[in-house]
């Protein structure tokens, strides 16, 4: 081949790579530095401002600082006045800037807003062009992947329609046998070591056995021992995913083969390799004729889904979705529902008279039975209790949206990629909103119409975005808790230290621990 004929051949290619190389440039650039910096300026234009930013780090540095200084040590008592150490950017910057603020996830700016109606608006009105950002959807990657949690758009839309069912109606109530079995059998449990001479538990490890107990029979049923295997692997995979923030400020960095990256993706493999054998197993019933369905639980109305012809809309389920539907609602239907209980013990364990109401309210809906979907409804007084231990303590310290669209909310003018995020922990402690009594554990609050919207109430989100799976976890924890306090009463034990942190989802450090006296 002569020189000529070569330049002739290469000048297309080198002319192709340059136009790559320089549009990536551009996308890059403008991802990390132009688009960001055009809505700080339009938000600058509205008086919203925030802390200066540092390159590419943007204020991560100064959140991990206040966080780290706030946590440093312990709480003197029990004292529900959390904010200030679980969130203290949002304490500092809302006294400097106001009730509306800029600040930087690495290079991804976030508008935090606390006022009620435009929080009202932004959740009901822009369901559809909101949602969760590219950051936030690296961040779990490898957690929960592109589940309903992190889904966005059409995709959402379509997910939702599919796993709603699996929490609504005479589905919903089939659940309750299995949570009544697992309570049992947890209370049986207890009762034998209280009889072996055990005083003190960390009830922590015990909701969240139990609750995991639950998820993993109405999930995937007949595999409940690979579903303990599975929580195992996700619980080590939040701790690691917690840290997320830290890693993706720099573009690119998920793909560097460092110690994190090499960890994080070995668990997730490890996690799909024990789904995949549920789900081939399923198969394989179907395949050979031992079964007509893939089952009646999640896993199974996920795979029947699958085997649907695509639909008109172009939406169709893959194996990948569905090991990430799984992993969604394995953490979402046993975390939440674990801390939510964990809180309520240690507030009714502070609290005796409350929980000596509790116990006989549930005495006289439940005799000396164990409670039936029938009952739960009349136990309005425990309703409030978990309610209360939700606003003072909500699994989720915040709750983001992405604007998709440039859209109106209010008086603002929200351009598109605007995070917004929506302090919940400070909402619910807002003196402005809940009175002077805000950080004080008073269930009666929730007596009161007045607090009975849900416009500053906010523990499982809201409008058509809320928390697919409330009503079974508000379910559960009736069940569960009327189920404890009718078995045992119980007392903040002395080695119990009052240090809530967050780990994606607000936990006590050392967790809970307390004294149980069988009442029989």
């Amino acid at each position: 081949m002569t020189t000529m004929t070569m330049v002739v051949v290469l000048l297309p290619l080198l002319a192709i790579f340059l136009y790559l190389f320089m549009r990536v440039t551009y996308e890059t650039v403008s991802c990390y530095w132009l688009t960001p910096r055009r809505i700080k300026k339009i938000m600058e234009t509205q008086g919203v401002r925030g802390p200066k930013p540092r390159f590419l780090v943007g204020n991560i540095l100064d959140m991990a600082s206040l966080v780290a200084n706030a946590t440093s040590k312990d709480m003197d008592f029990i004292n529900h006045d959390v904010v200030g150490r679980l969130m203290p950017h949002f304490v500092t910057w809302s006294k400097l800037y106001g009730k509306r603020f800029i600040y930087w996830n690495g290079t991804e700016p976030r508008m935090c807003l606390t006022e009620t109606e435009l929080i009202k608006e932004l959740l009901s009105k822009y369901s559809t062009i909101s949602g969760k950002s590219w950051l936030q959807q690296q961040g779990s990657k490898h957690f929960i992947g592109r589940g309903l949690l992190m889904a966005n758009g059409e995709d959402w839309y379509h997910q939702r329609h599919i796993v709603a069912p699996a929490f609504m109606g005479d589905k919903l109530k089939s659940y309750a046998v299995y949570m009544v079995e697992c309570t049992k059998q947890m209370l049986q449990s207890l009762q034998n070591e209280v009889e072996l001479g055990r005083g003190e538990f960390e009830i922590g490890e015990y909701m969240t056995r139990l609750t995991a107990d639950i998820i993993s029979r109405t999930e995937f049923d007949s595999s409940y021992e690979k579903g303990k295997q599975i929580f195992h692997l996700l619980t080590v995979l939040q701790h690691l995913c917690a840290q997320a923030s830290r890693h993706l400020c720099l573009p690119g960095s998920r793909f560097f083969p460092s110690k994190y990256n090499r960890e994080i993706k070995s668990l997730k493999m490890e996690v799909e390799r024990l789904l995949m054998e549920i789900i081939q197993s399923r198969k394989d019933c179907v395949e050979i004729g031992r079964s007509s369905s893939y089952g009646n639980d999640l896993l199974g109305m996920l795979l029947n889904e699958m085997q649907k012809k695509r639909s008109g809309n172009g939406f169709s389920l893959n194996l990948q979705l569905i090991m990430d539907e799984c992993k969604t609602f394995f953490f979402a239907g046993h975390e939440t529902t674990a801390l939510l209980l964990t809180w309520t013990i240690m507030l009714l364990a502070s609290n005796p008279s409350w929980q000596d109401k509790a116990r006989a309210e549930v005495k006289q809906v439940c005799g000396d039975g164990a409670p039936s979907v029938d009952h739960l409804p009349k136990l309005t007084l425990l309703n409030k209790i978990i309610n209360e231990s939700l606003r003072l303590y909500p699994p989720a310290s915040v709750l983001p949206r992405m604007a998709f669209e440039d859209i109106k909310l209010g008086d603002l003018h929200i351009p598109k990629g605007l995070s917004i995020w929506i302090p919940v922990l400070a909402i619910h402690h807002s003196e402005e909103l809940w009175g002077k009594d805000a950080n004080e554990f008073n269930p009666d609050r929730f007596s009161s119409k007045t607090f009975a919207s849900g416009r500053h109430f906010i523990p499982f989100a809201a409008g058509p975005r809320n928390c697919v799976g409330q009503a079974f976890a508000m379910m559960e924890a009736k069940i569960i808790l009327a189920m404890l306090v009718s078995r045992f009463s119980f007392t903040i034990s002395e080695n119990y230290r009052h240090a809530p942190v967050v780990v994606l989802t607000i936990k006590p450090k050392y967790g809970v621990q307390i004294s149980l006296k069988p009442l029989n």
